[in-house]
């Protein structure tokens, strides 16, 4: 990685001693920059009355009219996973979000949820440029029309992005043989070679979490970080960095104004700036008609197909992130019972990440096709593999193991009662495991239901790699049809927590 950031000092040495050439400020001058940041958009239509393209892209127009020198960046998911993506694979994002062009664009892990041919194909329908300083090819070759460190000269100011995936997306995506680089160093190095080539600003365009953040943010080595991935709204300012965690489907908006003096003098150059953080609530804002009109096309689109009744549930059901990422799930077991029960496993292993929908549905609720496919937007399909009993016990202490960082791997599970201990570490945390109504067999051989994610090693579990498989991804059926053809030849939804997990 050093020898790849050296080569982009020389590019940007290049680029900033033209810009310099061209408007070097004399003595003192202010320039006031906006940089608003967005990530993790998912939903076309946003949040109920939050968020959204239409609010993102009206918010957006109204910064850059406001202010000419304003930056707009992305720091990554949008492709998937959401409802729509299921059917085109991210296209109606880039639709969208090219009516109110990025600067610049970072990939997510989620956009290489649906393979990097598909996340190729979207780059090249973008009018914005896509970069990242820390992905290369498996020979650890550039990949082709994904851009690095971007100089842009604005005012006579020299701003650099500095853009940075997160190293930990060969676990929980499908982005191949590609390489990411280490999120914190990468950052920290681009952001110095970006400095000692003439930066005048260095911002960091970011998907990282909330632990590289602050170890990028103690380096000092940027002046702002735009962060994505948490979900979370957050801002910052230690007296060197400001930073900004860019929520999620912009709900909440945070342009970040800075009012920058660029002072020369005998022959030495000085920048200073002070940072003002602004807060929009994107339910007061009103939808960019244009935007506005495409949205209501695509749901419309929907609404023929999905708007389906299957059942009713009998109780209540809970797919908010913070239950089937960190316990038993009702929608959790009935997702892994239909798994199951489609392919005639012994048991069924699912990640609780790939539950997507984040909502409550109450006793009596009418399910409907859009429903089912909404928690499971990422076109997953269920597959059986033969492994034995240890493999088995492998893949669930892979599965307990993050339970504290509330991370997707968690499992939900058909066929089994686990007893785990939390309070042990990771990789020993399993007190029991019972299939059926006898103990787990290491030396045994059981025929396991998954999904197709899972069984390429993804969210961890690269102990369901290793067995006979029986039904690949070629054969097997989607999960979201899996779900719905089981809802639908029972007629309603009787699942409940009843003790497949217990957490001591």
């Amino acid at each position: 990685m050093s020898s790849s950031i050296s080569k982009l000092a020389v590019v940007i040495a290049g680029t900033v001693a033209l810009g310099v050439a061209a408007a070097a400020p004399a003595h003192a001058e202010m320039v006031k920059l906006t940089i608003l940041g967005v990530g993790d958009l998912y939903s076309f239509e946003g949040l109920k009355d939050r968020g959204g393209f239409a609010r993102l892209n009206a918010v957006a127009k109204a910064e850059k009219e406001n202010n000419p020198n304003t930056i707009y960046v992305f720091d990554g998911d949008m492709l998937s996973p959401s409802l729509l993506s299921g059917f085109d694979k991210g296209a109606n994002t880039i639709e969208l979000t090219n009516i109110v062009p990025f600067d610049i664009a970072v990939p997510g892990n989620h956009e290489f949820d649906f393979g990097t041919d598909n996340f190729l194909e979207k780059m090249k329908m973008s009018k914005y440029p896509w970069a990242a300083i820390n992905i290369t090819d498996g020979n650890g070759a550039p990949i082709e029309g994904l851009g690095g460190t971007m100089v842009k000269d604005i005012g006579g100011l020299k701003v650099a992005l500095v853009p940075v995936a997160q190293d930990t997306t060969p676990e929980v995506t499908s982005s191949g043989d590609w390489r990411f680089g280490d999120t914190v160093q990468s950052a920290i190095e681009g952001a110095e070679a970006a400095r000692s080539a003439g930066a005048d600003l260095v911002i960091g365009v970011i998907q990282a979490n909330h632990e590289y953040d602050r170890e990028i943010m103690a380096s000092h080595a940027f002046d702002v970080i735009l962060s994505g991935d948490d979900h979370d709204y957050m801002t910052g300012y230690d007296g060197i960095t400001a930073y900004v965690e860019t929520s999620t489907e912009a709900r909440y908006l945070s342009p970040l104004d800075l009012e920058v003096t660029v002072t020369e003098k005998d022959g030495k150059r000085s920048v200073s700036w002070e940072p003002s953080f602004r807060f929009i609530d994107t339910r007061t804002v009103e939808p960019d008609p244009e935007t506005q009109k495409l949205v209501d096309a695509f749901k419309d689109k929907l609404d023929k197909s999905l708007n389906i009744e299957i059942g009713t549930t009998v109780g209540p059901l809970d797919s908010r992130r913070n239950v089937v990422r960190t316990e038993e799930a009702a929608i959790g077991n009935l997702i892994a019972d239909a798994m199951r029960g489609a392919n005639g496993a012994d048991i069924a292993i699912t990640n609780g990440g790939g539950i997507r929908a984040d909502r409550q549905y109450d006793a009596g609720t009418v399910l409907t096709r859009r429903d089912i496919l909404t928690e499971l937007p990422f076109g997953n399909v269920t597959v059986v593999t033969e492994v034995t009993g240890q493999q088995v016990l492998d893949a669930l202490e892979n599965g307990f193991s993050e339970v504290e960082n509330g991370a997707g791997r968690f499992p939900q599970v058909s066929g089994l009662k686990i007893v785990v201990d939390l309070k042990q570490s990771p990789g020993s945390r399993i007190v029991s495991v019972m299939v059926g109504d006898k103990p787990l067999d290491p030396n045994a051989t059981y025929k396991v239901a998954t999904n197709d994610f899972m069984l390429k090693g993804g969210d961890g579990y690269t102990a369901l790699a290793g067995g006979k498989v029986l039904i690949g991804p070629k054969q097997g059926s989607l999960m979201a049809n899996d779900v719905i053809n089981y809802i639908s030849a029972a007629g309603k939804v009787d699942a409940k927590v009843e003790g497949r997990i217990v957490e001591n």
